[in-house]
């Protein structure tokens, strides 16, 4: 009996299937990226494309008139505070004064009862007459002695004595007109007057009460608003570029509220106080202001700021601009013609709240970025929008806000409002 044979024929490699499908993979991906070169009309790849310029907001380096301000805190002080004090003893009568009144120097503000005083005036008056009578006899006693004595019926003595009575009598007489002067005076204190112009505050007597001349509660205050002044501080170390600058001319002083920060009044400095507060290390100012509006008000807390000078046509960039880097070194970004981006170091005379003003670095002309540093580096290409003007560019001498600091290149502070 015959077996059939039976062949098996062995697998082939798996490994040789995959790197067909590899290969054909391949062959196909070259294929349309051949294609799509040469649809797009190209014979080479295209470059990746650039990334779009960083919007920015810039601003010019210009040369403007930048004010060198000073800032202090002070307070308000009247020029003269007067207390109302009776000056004799008596019933106030009439109170010619309303409270808040404002009152000129001389005008009439209560009435003391003046009878007392009149009556001692009449009586002094008296006395001087009657002395003055006593006086006219006298005298002719004293003309007929020295005639009888001339013809020895009289003796000398008598007339030395005479003579002695009418000097006294005559030095009477004058005691007399001082004790009416006297009395005259008593009389005319009885009608308080206002010793200067200002304001009437509160009434602190009413007509019928009974005053003393010791008495320690006034009738009324009387506060002179003006002119009116007001006292600030300065450190110390500004004593000597004051004491120059009042020496070339009148300094001005602008006052502002130091709570809303608005503009107050104008004036100008009268004077450092002698000495410094070797507590505080400050000096005192006093600055006189007109206070036609009453806007200053006394024991008012206010910021004052000295114009100490004013740098005429000084290189100014906007304080958005100036950048801080290590070692606190300060910098701008500065757009080329290109519109593209280059850092630069720059110096800085002192920065305010507006504006930098800038001795080195850039020059006139020269766009700088004020918004969008974060999002630019040196080489990008950028979009340049306008940027927003200054609150106070129009306005160069303007006091600044209270309360707004600048700082000098020498780490003193300063109020810098260009």
């Amino acid at each position: 009996m015959q077996h059939a044979e039976t062949w098996v024929t062995p697998d082939k490699p798996r490994h040789g299937r995959t790197a067909g499908a590899i290969l054909a993979i391949a062959l196909l991906g070259g294929g349309v990226y051949a294609f799509s070169i040469f649809h797009n009309g190209g014979g080479s790849p295209q470059a990746p494309p650039q990334p779009p310029p960083v919007p920015v907001s810039v601003a010019s380096v210009t040369r403007q008139d930048v004010p060198f301000w000073l800032s202090g805190i002070g307070t308000v002080q009247a020029l003269n505070t007067v207390t109302v004090h009776s000056r004799v003893d008596g019933e106030l009568q009439k109170v010619f004064f309303t409270e808040g009144q404002e009152v000129k120097a001389g005008d009439p503000l209560a009435q003391i009862d003046p009878r007392p005083f009149q009556a001692a005036l009449d009586q002094a008056t008296a006395k001087k007459a009657q002395d003055e009578a006593t006086l006219a006899n006298a005298q002719l006693d004293l003309t007929r002695f020295e005639a009888l004595a001339l013809r020895d019926f009289a003796s000398r003595q008598q007339a030395d004595t005479q003579r002695a009575l009418v000097a006294q009598l005559q030095a009477q007489i004058k005691g007399d007109q001082a004790t009416i002067d006297n009395a005259q005076v008593q009389l005319g204190y009885t009608l308080i007057r206002s010793p200067v112009d200002g304001r009437i505050g509160f009434r602190d007597v009413d007509a019928g009460n009974i005053v003393h001349a010791t008495d320690s509660t006034g009738i009324a205050v009387v506060t002179q608003t003006r002119p009116i002044d007001v006292i600030f501080t300065l450190p110390e170390g500004h004593l000597q570029a004051v004491q120059t600058a009042m020496s070339k001319g009148t300094l001005t002083v602008a006052a502002s509220s130091k709570e809303n920060r608005t503009h107050l009044a104008d004036g100008v400095l009268k004077l450092i106080n002698n000495q410094v507060d070797q507590t505080t290390g400050t000096i005192q100012l006093k600055a006189e202001f007109p206070n036609a509006e009453n806007a200053l008000w006394p024991g008012e807390f206010v910021a004052a700021q000295l114009l100490l000078r004013t740098d005429k046509g000084a290189l100014t960039v906007p304080s958005d601009a100036v950048q801080r880097g290590p070692n606190n070194a300060l910098y701008v970004y500065v757009v080329k013609p290109d519109d593209t981006v280059e850092m630069r170091s720059i110096t800085a005379g002192r920065l305010g709240t507006q504006s930098a003003v800038v001795t080195g670095g850039v020059t006139e002309g020269e766009r700088v970025i004020v918004s969008g540093q974060l999002k630019v580096e040196p080489g990008v290409r950028v979009a340049v929008q306008a940027a927003p003007s200054s609150p106070q560019a129009s306005v160069p001498d303007s006091p600044p806000a209270a309360g707004q600091m600048a700082a000098n290149a020498d780490g003193t502070q300063e109020a810098s409002a260009p």
